[in-house]
């Protein structure tokens, strides 16, 4: 709108919004407030791709910053100041719209963002490769999106006191446009930075109502404008604010002497295959140069058991020669415990052609083998339970171990091992073994010891209670006695009642009947019926069978109805 160069999708932008904005002074239908949305809706997507590009620039900038901070900290500084500015006024920006959409309803902010704002994930513009959860706008739901008079005068203000809150942000984008292009180091009517308001440099731009009267920028763009077109145009500005700030951070960027940096960052790594080692195999890991260049053939001095190189030590130090910018080295593996070592690789800098030394350390640690056998539910073995346990050892995948039992079963069921025993065994003890091939030889890795015991019998319930006070009704409804496996951790393991003794006294005779299974019996169910306040009945004997095969005789149960 004021004549400054724009990228093509600018212009695109530009054009829409001001043959929509003509269109609007003619008592606007509703298809073309259609369109309005669907412009807004065009420059908010490229607010957000211009969010990850300036993301990808700041990272970039920041890894040339951390490998050599003297040389890139005036410019990274510079980049820091374009960064809080650049924030502040996305920030007052956002908080525009808000504004706008608070006047126009006549709602407060707390209404307006919980009835027109969603939650969106959007790019961090200053974490690469993260994204941040946001309010966004909603504009299509807006009720009042196609009225102009609330919105007129908050912005414009009254009469021509040039109050209103256009002039205020007229004012702000001029100050974040000279700060531009004090960084960038341009004239002030340069036409690279957008933000263009009622100058450029010392030449005032004059615009032109419908009647070609003069206008300032804030009555050209807000003047009797609806709050869609505000809206849109405010997006835009957020738009040219992310392209100056992405111009500013390339001008920077492109500032530092590239040439002087080979990589994209240099630092001395180490890469082991693993550092838990086997005692009696070998230590194998990969130095290297991060960000290599694989037309380099870097070299590499190490010494075991040493915290650094040094000029008195340097002799004793192996050398190993490199290739496409790796170098592998092989330490032994001999003795148990912590190995320390340290090494220093050394290659040629292209642009000096001089010899560089970057400088490493290491530890590993090497274990004799070993074996971790740990049950997954008790702490003990159940006779006629499937017992299940975890096996491992470290260095081994599951494959490679070999476990056995001294006594019952061991097989593998799902991702874990069961042990089954059926039958009690010397000593209520069991021992779980494992082995493994370890170059070509058997290798025992370890012995785990195990007690063994019975299932503990269970709590005989019916109604969940063992005595005390029962209604009638709810004695007629359990119909029968429960053996509850309180506190035992195993599922699908239980007791079955086989058989017990019902009693009761009726008018001083004691009446006792022997049934079979854990079912109340037609008889003792009309004994029950026909109980009386305060009548005992008595569950006496009870004999159950367990997962083992072993009968149990449980706890009696004495019940009064009440």
């Amino acid at each position: 709108m004021a004549g400054y160069k724009e990228t093509p999708r600018q212009k695109m932008i530009a054009m829409m919004y001001l043959v929509l904005y003509a269109l609007l002074a003619l008592n606007v239908s509703k298809q073309v407030l259609d369109a309005f949305l669907v412009v807004n809706q065009n420059v908010e997507n490229t607010n957000t791709s211009l969010s990850s590009k300036i993301a990808a620039t700041y990272n970039r900038f920041n890894m040339q910053y951390q490998l050599n901070q003297e040389k890139v900290g005036p410019f990274w500084e510079k980049a820091q100041v374009v960064k809080k500015e650049s924030n502040s006024m996305t920030q007052y920006l956002q908080h525009l719209k808000l504004k706008l959409v608070e006047v126009s309803e006549r709602k407060d902010s707390a209404y307006v963002v919980s009835h027109y704002y969603f939650d969106t994930l959007v790019p961090d513009p200053y974490h690469p490769e993260e994204m941040k959860k946001i309010k966004e706008l909603n504009l299509n739901i807006v009720p009042t999106k196609d009225r102009y008079n609330d919105v007129t005068n908050y912005l414009i203000g009254q009469g021509n006191t040039k109050k209103g809150e256009a002039y205020r942000l007229s004012k702000k984008m001029t100050v974040y446009r000279d700060s531009i292009i004090k960084v960038m180091n341009l004239p002030d009517s340069t036409a690279k930075v957008g933000l263009v308001t009622n100058y450029r440099g010392k030449h005032k731009i004059i615009y032109y109502n419908a009647d070609r009267q003069r206008q300032d920028w804030e009555n050209h763009n807000f003047y009797y404008t609806i709050l869609a077109a505000d809206i849109t145009l405010v997006n835009k500005i957020i738009s040219e604010v992310k392209m100056s700030e992405f111009d500013a951070l390339n001008y920077l960027f492109s500032s530092i002497t590239e040439k002087d940096y080979k990589f994209d960052h240099v630092e001395a790594k180490v890469i082991p295959n693993s550092t838990y080692v086997l005692q009696g195999n070998t230590y194998k890991a990969e130095v290297l140069v991060a960000a290599y260049d694989t037309k380099t053939k870097p070299n590499v001095r190490i010494l075991n058991g040493a915290d650094s190189i040094t000029n008195k030590n340097i002799n004793r130090a192996q050398l190993v020669k490199g290739k496409s910018g790796v170098v592998q080295i092989k330490l032994p593996a001999n003795k148990a415990g912590v190995h320390k070592y340290a090494g220093i690789v050394e290659m040629i800098n292209p642009a000096t052609n001089r010899k560089v030394k970057y400088s490493f350390t290491g530890k590993y640690l090497v274990a004799p083998p070993s074996l971790t056998v740990a049950p997954l539910r008790m702490n003990v073995f159940y006779l006629g339970v499937e017992n299940p346990v975890s096996i491992t050892a470290p260095g081994f995948s599951s494959s490679q171990i070999h476990p056995r039992i001294s006594s019952g079963k061991l097989f593998k069921k799902g991702r874990n091992w069961i042990a089954l025993l059926k039958k009690p065994v010397p000593g209520n003890k069991v021992y779980i073994t494992a082995s493994a091939v370890i170059n070509g030889k058997n290798m025992l890795l370890g012995k785990s010891e195990f007690r063994v015991k019975r299932v503990p019998s269970p709590t005989a319930e019916i109604a969940g209670q063992t005595n005390g006070l029962i209604g009638k009704n709810t004695l007629l409804a359990a119909r029968a006695i429960i053996p509850n496996m309180k506190d035992f951790l195993f599922d699908n393991y239980y007791f079955k009642v086989i058989s017990y003794s019902f009693a009761t006294l009726i008018n001083g005779d004691w009446l006792q009947q022997n049934i079979k299974g854990n079912v109340f019996t037609p008889g003792a169910l009309k004994m029950i019926r026909n109980g009386r306040h305060k009548q005992k009945f008595f569950f006496e004997n009870i004999q159950a069978v367990g997962p083992d095969g072993s009968i149990r005789t449980l706890n009696p149960i004495s019940l009064e109805i009440k």
